[in-house]
């Protein structure tokens, strides 16, 4: 099991040592980094790990850091660290996807806590992606007819409502609606659904 990584991204230097060695002593890995550019010139290549982002840095503030890394598609999670009276920019922060923000002086249990919540956030995202991708694949093997049909469901229409706008005839849809039910190895419409929604049908 390998230690979790840490990127502390913070110009001031004592901060960045006394970080380092609270996180360290938790059984953390860290690296460093002393502002937002030399970090982004590293971001694409770094291993999963939650980043601590200081809000206010000279060379560029945490707001354009996040905002750079999500251009990027660098899905790291992101933790700001703000000073007293910058909790406006925290909340920008949170809009923008930081998954949490926290005011200096922290306490040692606040961090830790707030990593732990960041990384469960982040497995979260991901059985969502896996739970994604299975869905799709399980539609993947309905006919286009089926698939036009489970639309209609989705839409929340009536088997007359899509039989009309298919221009087929009702008892059509309900053959199709149970062979995509069959295919799909659900028993309720609600199950049907579920997977449609999870693979991105609105």
């Amino acid at each position: 099991m390998t230690q979790p990584l840490i990127y502390v991204v913070d110009d001031d230097e004592a901060i960045r040592r006394s970080l380092s060695f609270m996180l360290k002593t938790s059984g953390f890995a860290v690296q460093s980094f002393s502002g937002g550019i030399p970090f982004l010139k590293e971001a694409a290549g770094l291993e999963q790990g939650c980043v601590l982002l200081d809000v206010r840095m000279p060379d560029m503030d945490g707001l354009e850091v996040q905002r750079e890394l999500r251009a990027r598609g660098v899905l790291l999670p992101v933790i700001i660290m703000t000073g007293h009276g910058d909790v406006g920019m925290a909340v920008a922060a949170m809009k923008a996807g930081a998954t949490d923000f926290i005011e200096k002086p922290f306490e040692k249990a606040a961090l830790l806590d707030a990593i732990a919540a960041a990384n469960a956030q982040v497995a979260a995202h991901r059985d969502a992606g896996a739970r994604r991708e299975d869905a799709q694949a399980r539609l993947n093997i309905l006919t286009d007819r089926e698939r036009e049909v489970l639309n209609g469901l989705v839409e929340g229409l009536p088997n007359k409502s899509i039989a009309y706008d298919l221009g087929i005839s009702p008892r059509t849809v309900e053959i199709h609606r149970a062979n995509l039910m069959q295919k799909l190895d659900v028993r309720s419409l609600s199950e049907a659904l579920r997977i449609a929604f999870q693979a991105g049908m609105q």
